[in-house]
């Protein structure tokens, strides 16, 4: 199956957080699972850092980069499709990355591994 994963799930797993539930890490550790992040998600978390509201031991690039390698993830890129998508949302979420996410759901086809509620409201499985 492949799947999204959201930008604080894939800092739980990369941190071992106890918050990640036994679910979301089994689905996530399954070898047989293909897990995306996107880059909506490398680009929230600069943000967080360059405000200060997010620690990493590493610049986020270098963060991402290895820990998407070092877990056999992909990169899921932004394509216009995407954008075009997020356009058509109704007002449901006001994050603008989560918007992207729930977008890039909608077109792919693809559950998204997530704690946040709102991504039902349009027709995306969660998993959690």
């Amino acid at each position: 199956m492949r799947m999204l994963i959201d930008t604080h799930v894939f800092l739980w797993w990369v941190e071992g957080d106890h918050a990640l539930p036994a679910k979301a890490r089994a689905v996530i550790a399954d070898p047989e699972n293909e897990c995306l992040i996107s880059h909506a998600s490398a680009w929230e978390m600069s943000i967080k850092a360059s405000l200060g509201k997010l620690k990493l031991a590493l610049p986020v690039r270098r963060y991402v980069d290895e820990h998407v390698m070092a877990n056999g993830f992909r990169y899921l890129e932004i394509g216009m499709p995407h954008i075009g998508r997020v356009e058509t949302l109704p007002a449901h979420h006001g994050d603008p990355f989560d918007r992207l996410l729930i977008a890039q759901a909608l077109e792919e086809k693809l559950p998204v591994v997530t704690a946040d509620l709102i991504f039902r409201k349009y027709g995306v499985k969660r998993i959690w």
